[in-house]
């Protein structure tokens, strides 16, 4: 193979912002453990009517591909025991997703089950240089005619290759200990603290943990901030310090690597020198040091008297009415059937969602959690992740029952394979019903009044990615809708309060303690739908509420014109970005292009905005600096594009290295190619899909001190049926009570001054209010229920577990990691986004 790229360390923007920040969250390999089971449990057989082709590979399939490889006789040279990157190793395993038009005949048809092969990842120096190369290896199980071949197909920049700069993290971070240990006096007057080079981990000490940028010259810039490291609280990111060094890393070499400019309270300093001079002068000005205290701890354990009481709470005291084979990890609720997938580096995806046995989308799941910064600090002013690269999956940590889910929530454990070991994440996704405290319908007439409860399915997953926690949910309700659904919570990432007279204030955020400042940020997590409406060959309209002045002859001659409103369909008829319309004005509608309903209108999913703070963001930062040709897909709030084999993802993890020169270019797939299909353009098929975002402009305030509130930071995208059915589907499923007043029958308004056939006379008061008087009916004016659906008949006893589960059943010991991952991709080496 022949690599044609710069040297690693020329080919990065930001990737020192991961080097740095190793070991600055510490998190857990977690313990190998079966999953506990809270509440009560479906009892009968279920199975799934296919394979989930999707699924991540086995322990025993894992470790089969790397026996595989590592017996190949090629030159990759590799080790087993590698102790740094410039060693060939087995980065990772894991599942290659079929392509779509190898298992749509598996799934539709009765065509053979797709060949499976893994996605490898490997270690690989070249000429000196490390790069993460992918491969390919297959057909699963292993056998004479496996192979591994170069992963190439599905990256647009015709690379299977990224640059790896991670050439010596111990070299690094010992690099930035060196450098804080020789202004030690400094900080020590400064910010009462020094660095222990020994002890990186002494909770009394500083840390320094770098910034990098990419300049046209080759190579980087670094600049390093201090930290205090927050071991209390886990409160690192609320703990910046108001001292930052500018570090000349222009060499690929670290060793010849210098410490320049030193920044503090809005002064440049030449050198330590000259800031270690300033300190003598009487005009110098000091800011206070950002001091860690309860301020930053999560929990008050406090006696208050409003909480004496513990809160309500659901329960489900017969079992769940969803259907479940844990196996093949496939779903069945009212209509709703999919299958279940993870993937080291963006968690949980959906497949083959199907409602009513009628086909909806193929595929559902993450791409990308971006959060890009602003500020006028050395620090915040370039700051970015994209939180792919630190595992989504990988990250997704045990769930505490009762809290991150109802205690009666079935449990899925997930599994990852990297550097040769299988890792097993316990209880990290769960499956629940719900019952919302509002209805899904109900309506009051005359004589009746109908209540409809709104029940739906969740099936959830938390990934915390250094400070940040994503509660992920998707979410089916019982007309056919879906739900994408973020949450965020955790510590942000804050800056260093710096008060002097150039500062601006609250241009970039608040202050929001001491020596504290938020910092602007934009989330941006982008997210894949294949849309399958009533099967692959779709259009999508954008349909356009329109003020409009008309004329009608029923109005002549009293009324010559009508201002009026009318619907107006434009075609999308090429792939094009699209933001969320002013005033909710347009319906984005993806339509069959070949089923209809009985009242002959096209079968549709809208795609809308959901429940939230308001409508979903996209990235504000026009032409990023720092993110390059990396996230071009947050520049519009989604993307419609062609369905393509070699367009599968609009993302890779590895892009975080390369974001200047990305593996995969999103403006490359949003070409402005024809979505017209049939007669006009026999090429395209009418396979289309979505690429659409969700996030937050977030601008922290004093209420995210110390944690980030969910319900202030949620944002979700619906997928809401459009004439997909010949009427409400959910009037089979949901459970209700129609309780009637009078006779049998509903009558007209409620409120109506109107005597029918239900013997009931309406008297109007002389205050106005409109009472009733029974003159017969059904009891003499006694109300009677009638349900659709199963009602509790009688009370149910439920155990202590079922209010409040038994936190001894919660599987992981630890969430820090055990050894240091000499690969630089470890989960706990960076602040995450």
């Amino acid at each position: 193979m022949e690599f044609k790229g710069r040297a690693a360390v020329n080919l990065l923007t930001s990737a020192f912002v991961l080097i740095g920040l190793v070991a600055f969250l510490i998190f857990s390999l977690r313990p190998e453990a079966p999953s506990v089971d809270y509440g009560l449990r479906q009892k009968k057989t279920f199975a799934a009517p296919k394979h989930n082709v999707w699924a991540e590979l086995s322990e025993y399939e894992a470790a089969a591909v790397n026996d595989f490889i590592i017996k190949q006789p090629t030159d990759l040279n590799l080790t087993l025991h590698p102790k740094s990157v410039q060693d060939n190793f087995i980065f990772m395993v894991e599942t290659l997703k079929p392509n779509k038009t190898d298992t749509a005949p598996y799934l539709y048809d009765e065509a053979p089950i797709p060949e499976r092969w893994a996605k490898v990842t490997i270690s690989q120096t070249f000429e000196g240089d490390p790069y993460m190369v992918y491969y390919m290896a297959g057909p699963l199980p292993i056998s004479k005619d496996s192979r591994v071949l170069p992963l190439e197909w599905m990256f647009n920049s015709g690379r299977n290759y990224v640059a790896n700069p991670i050439q010596s993290y111990d070299i690094i971070l010992d690099f930035a200990l060196s450098m804080a240990e020789n202004v030690s006096d400094i900080t020590q007057e400064l910010l009462g603290a020094t660095v222990n080079r020994q002890d990186p981990s002494d909770p009394h000490g500083l840390l320094a943990f770098p910034r990098g940028s990419r300049i046209e010259t080759g190579g980087m810039v670094l600049w390093m901030q201090f930290y205090r490291p927050g071991m209390g609280s886990g409160a690192r990111t609320l703990l910046p310090q108001g001292i930052y060094a500018k570090v000349d890393a222009t060499s690929a070499n670290i060793a010849a690597w210098k410490v320049g400019e030193w920044y503090y309270n809005g002064v440049i300093y030449a050198n330590e020198h000259e800031f270690r001079a300033a300190l003598d002068d009487p005009e110098f000005v000091r800011t206070p040091a950002n001091i860690d205290g309860s301020w930053t701890d999560t929990e008050d354990f406090g006696e208050y008297p409003d909480r004496d009481l513990p809160p309500p709470v659901s329960i489900q005291p017969y079992g769940p009415r969803y259907k479940l084979d844990r196996k093949e990890r496939f779903v069945s609720w009212f209509g709703f059937e999919f299958y279940v997938t993870t993937a080291q580096a963006t968690g949980i995806s959906l497949f083959d969602i199907r409602f009513k046995g009628e086909r909806v989308m193929y595929e559902l799941g993450l791409q990308e959690a971006m959060a890009h910064y602003a500020g006028d600090d050395p620090m915040q002013g370039g700051l970015e992740f994209m939180d792919s690269f630190f595992g989504m999956g990988n990250n997704m940590f045990e769930l505490v029952p009762g809290y991150d889910c109802p205690a009666y929530a079935d449990y899925l454990d997930s599994e990852w394979h990297q550097a040769y070991k299988t890792h097993n994440m316990p209880n990290s996704i769960c499956i629940f019903a719900f019952t919302a405290d509002h209805l899904l319908s109900r309506h009051t007439a005359q004589y009746s009044v109908t209540a409809s409860r709104n029940t739906f399915l969740t099936i959830r997953s938390v990934s915390t990615v250094g400070n940040y926690d994503y509660t992920i949910d998707y979410i089916f309700y019982m007309d056919g809708t879906l739900e994408v659904k973020v949450r965020a919570s955790g510590f942000i990432f804050a800056a260093f309060y710096t008060a002097n007279n150039t500062k601006s204030e609250d241009e970039y955020g608040h202050r929001i303690h001491d020596a504290l400042s938020s910092s602007i940020h934009d989330h941006v997590l982008n997210w894949k739908a294949d849309l399958d409406v009533a099967g692959p060959t779709n259009d999508m309209v954008r349909m356009a509420i329109e003020p409009i002045t008309m004329t009608y002859e029923w109005d002549q001659p009293e009324q010559s014109t009508r201002n009026t409103m009318h619907l107006v369909e434009y075609p999308v008829t090429e792939e094009t970005g699209l933001d969320w319309p002013a005033n909710s004005g347009e319906f984005y509608i993806v339509y069959s292009s070949e089923e209809k309903n009985a009242w002959g209108e096209r079968k549709g999913y809208r795609i809308t905005s959901g429940t939230g703070m308001g409508s979903t963001p996209h990235l504000t930062i026009l032409n990023s600096t720092t993110l390059g040709e990396s996230a071009r897909y947050a520049e519009h709030d989604l993307w419609v594009l062609r369905r393509k084999d070699t367009e599968p993802r609009s993302a890779d993890p590895l892009m975080y290295l390369a974001p200047h020169d990305p593996i995969i270019e999103f403006s490359k797939m949003a070409n402005r190619e024809s979505l017209e299909h049939g007669a006009l353009d026999t090429s395209y098929d009418g396979d289309l899909v979505v690429y659409f975002n969700l996030g937050a402009h977030h601008v922290p305030h004093s209420g995210d001190i110390p944690n980030t509130l969910m319900h202030t930071s949620s944002s979700s995208v619906m997928f809401v049926p459009h004439n997909f059915a010949d009427s409400d589907p959910s009037r089979q499923s949901v459970q209700g009570v129609r309780l009637q007043l009078q006779g049998k029958k509903s009558g007209g308004f409620a409120g109506e001054w109107f005597t029918g056939d239900e013997s009931k006379t309406l008297l109007r008061h002389n205050n106005g209010d409109l009472r009733s008087r029974s003159e017969g009916g059904n009891g003499q004016g006694k109300t009677t229920a009638r349900y659709f659906g199963a009602t509790y008949k009688k009370g149910v006893e439920m155990p202590l577990e079922a209010l409040e589960p038994d936190m001894r059943g919660y599987v992981s010991h630890s969430n820090a990691v055990s050894e240091l991952d000499f690969t630089g991709f470890g989960r706990g080496e960076t602040f995450g986004g």
